[in-house]
């Protein structure tokens, strides 16, 4: 009857007509602009086609459909509020006409059904649903929500209550969970979806079963009088404020318009969530988290594209140094499934690291992640030894002692003695040159950088650092390695700090100049969480410990002393000589005393006060929440141009990946480059000139300024 790149409908025996969905050259089906063309064109095939008795609806691939194509978010997001909420309601008319076809319609969902994907199967009927298969609405992770009528049909279909659970959290849910919320009518084995699917079909149009009451259901108001509803609404309202990220406002958005939508016909329903959804896109947040997903693509085919050049498996792991970074590094490998040397020169640092290992897997054991048995098994595949026995064996080795250019180049020349000559020799240093490491080494070629950010079991991001003399080898077997352990690895030329680190040094100078010009440090961090960091710039020093990142800081700032001058009056400085270094010490900025559960609570420390107030030549006085905003991003904005200039990273969408993943930017920017697509660069560069007196690191690039000049974005 008909056939697309997208679609084919094909007649089955007594009147029964079969949707399938089958992307021509892709291994799964979107809602892209070809599908949903093709879906209105063989919708209208079947409304004018008199002897017909059912349709059915499936997927050829391994999943029914996962949603819609987010790469075409980019030209729709373009459009303003009013455009994007008339092409959505035009779109929308596509599923209105499949769902009020003369005759019954029954999806058989055989994998993911998400997003656009489960929209389009609520317009059917009735629905069959494999064990294996699972659907949601997980828009709200893209700071959007269902704009295919999604929020109106499940509504309609499952409950207010249901709804507004799925579409706030935009969680998946499995077969039997959707089939007792009564999203899905029926479940199957998949090998019996499909018969079931259609048997379903065949009573439906037997009338057996009531299907034109389901759709009827969906075409009316909700069933609730307006003090239930509006009771019920405005409950869901308060705990989506409650629970909503951040700057974040999809799901608050969605809630307050399915209340009103539950009170109206479809048609109303579908014009009010078309007109929202409109609101939502032109929002911060959903610019940013598209470009986030969009970015997490490029990453995993650049990681393609750097494990082909001539990597190898890791087989067998060695860890130097047993301390915090040491310890982690070896647990988060074991855990998954890479047998790990554990070296270190002293006998109470090897059980530090164990006992650390083992608290670690503890915790996976009480909460239900892993057996006992196999948590023991992970904790015997870490091999703790004074010596080099068994180095002979190894494919790659990552050294984590101290950060002293001295005694690595010390440790890593004994090592190239101990290893085959084509072990891959890793360093986790966070500040020192990767060439710089391996200059007196015999075999530089084999020599990479793999810097993990602490705690390194929780902590995603790896940064691959490629020296000059770095083979593609060597890069290619620590990003795989990185992949072997569940992180994603950017990789990076080898300069001072690297990437992250580097970003983040004028970000700590801005923090410590506002200081030393009178602000109060706890108003500092105040405005920078109410600006969505996980915590401010004090007590972010207080959690990485001052020395260190006082010591990390200045390594950094030597390696670019024209824009990275030290702070006068720095407190940072005035603390680390007072033995203050934060958590570990519990004195920093602020004070720390156990809780119950043992984690450090922080508490305002009157001391730290004073001493910073002894630096503040002027006194104390107040900044605007604007003002310390702006004087804290922009050098991280303007240090993320330079990089991206200098080539560190080869993309925005890296660069603005690697604070997020490295450093807990918030999430609704979408990296330090995409904030400043949203400011403009126009306004960027005026920022710059308002606070170009204030240091070096303020003044913005020559390439931003013709950007700014000629209308150009980091992100296109």
């Amino acid at each position: 009857m008909f056939q697309g790149d997208s679609i084919r409908l094909s007649r089955l025996d007594e009147g029964f007509v079969e949707l399938c969905f089958d992307a021509r050259n892709d291994v799964i089906n979107k809602l892209d602009a070809r599908t949903v063309d093709e879906f209105r064109q063989a919708t209208e095939l079947l409304a004018k086609a008199g002897d017909m008795r059912g349709v059915l609806v499936t997927s050829a691939k391994d999943v029914f459909i996962v949603g819609a194509d987010i790469k075409e978010f980019g030209e729709m997001f373009k459009d303003g509020a009013e455009q994007i909420a008339t092409g959505v309601l035009a779109k929308n008319q596509i599923f209105v006409a499949f769902e009020d076809l003369p005759f019954p319609s029954v999806i058989a969902i055989n994998g993911f059904a998400l997003g656009g994907g489960l929209e389009l199967a609520l317009t059917a009927s009735h629905r069959v649903m494999s064990t294996a298969a699972q659907v949601g609405v997980p828009e709200v992770k893209l700071g959007l929500f269902p704009g295919f009528g999604g929020t109106v049909r499940l509504s309609r279909v499952a409950g207010a209550q249901t709804a507004l659970e799925w579409v706030a959290s935009g969680k998946p849910a499995k077969a039997t969970a959707a089939q007792a919320a009564g999203v899905v009518d029926e479940v199957a084995e998949p090998a019996a979806l499909r018969d079931t699917a259609l048997a379903l079909l065949r009573r439906a149009a037997e009338g057996q079963v009531d299907w034109q009451a389901a759709q009827a259901r969906k075409r009316q108001p909700l069933p609730l009088s307006d003090k239930d509803r509006l009771a019920l609404f405005a409950t869901a309202v308060e705990k989506i404020k409650a629970d909503s990220p951040p700057h974040q406002p999809a799901a608050l958005i969605a809630a307050e318009m399915m209340a009103e939508a539950a009170g109206v016909d479809r048609a109303r329903a579908l014009a009010l969530e078309a007109e929202a959804f409109g609101r939502v896109a032109k929002t911060q947040a959903a610019g940013a988290l598209v470009q986030v997903f969009l970015n997490d693509q490029l990453l995993k085919k650049a990681s393609r594209k750097h494990t082909g050049q001539g990597g190898q498996k890791v087989k067998q792991l060695a860890v130097l140094g047993a301390g915090i970074m040491g310890g982690g590094i070896a647990y988060t490998a074991a855990l998954r499934g890479t047998p790990v040397i554990l070296k270190d020169i002293a006998s109470k640092q090897l059980d530090l690291g164990m006992n650390e290992a083992g608290k670690l897997l503890s915790r996976q054991v009480k909460s239900g992640r892993l057996t006992q048995d196999k948590a023991d098994a992970v904790l015997q595949s870490i091999k703790p030894q004074l010596d080099d026995r068994g180095f002979d064996t190894v494919d790659l080795v990552i050294e984590a002692v101290v950060e002293r250019l001295d005694i690595k180049q010390q440790v890593l020349g004994v090592l190239e003695g101990s290893v085959r000559t084509d072990a891959i020799i890793a360093s986790n240093t966070s500040s020192l040159r990767i060439d710089d490491i391996a200059r007196p080494l015999l075999r530089p070629e084999n020599v990479v950088g793999m810097h993990f950010f602490n705690p390194v079991p929780v902590m995603p991001l790896v940064e691959v650092i490629r020296g000059v003399k770095t083979s593609d080898a060597a890069v290619a077997t620590a990003v795989t390695q990185v992949l072997a352990m569940g992180k994603t690895p950017i990789v990076v030329k080898d300069c001072p700090g690297f990437l992250v680190n580097r970003i983040v040094t004028p970000y700590v100078n801005g923090f410590l100049q506002l200081v030393a010009d009178g602000a109060d440090f706890e108003d500092v961090d105040r405005v920078m969480e109410a600006f969505g960091w996980p915590m401010g710039p004090a007590y972010l020093q207080d959690v990485v410990g001052m020395d260190t990142g006082a010591h990390v800081g200045d390594v950094i700032a030597a390696g670019y002393p024209e824009r990275m001058k030290p702070v006068p009056r720095n407190a940072v400085k005035a603390l680390v000589s007072r033995q203050r270094y934060g958590q570990k010490t519990g004195e920093g900025f602020y004070r720390y005393a156990p809780d119950a559960g043992g984690k450090p609570r922080k508490s305002s420390s009157p001391e730290a006060h004073e001493l910073v107030r002894s630096l503040q030549t002027e006194g104390q006085r107040s900044f605007t929440p604007q003002e310390i905003v702006e004087r804290m991003m922009l050098p991280m904005i303007i240090e993320s141009a330079h990089a991206l200039d200098d080539g560190v990273a080869a993309s925005a969408a890296e660069v603005d990946m690697a604070l997020m993943l490295g450093l807990g930017l918030p999430a609704y920017l979408g990296g330090a480059l995409k904030y400043a697509d949203w400011l403009g660069l126009p306004q960027v560069v005026a920022l710059s000139d308002k606070y170009a007196a204030l240091a070096p690191a303020y003044q913005a690039t020559a390439r931003m300024r013709e950007m700014a000049a000629k209308g150009e974005r980091f992100h296109s």
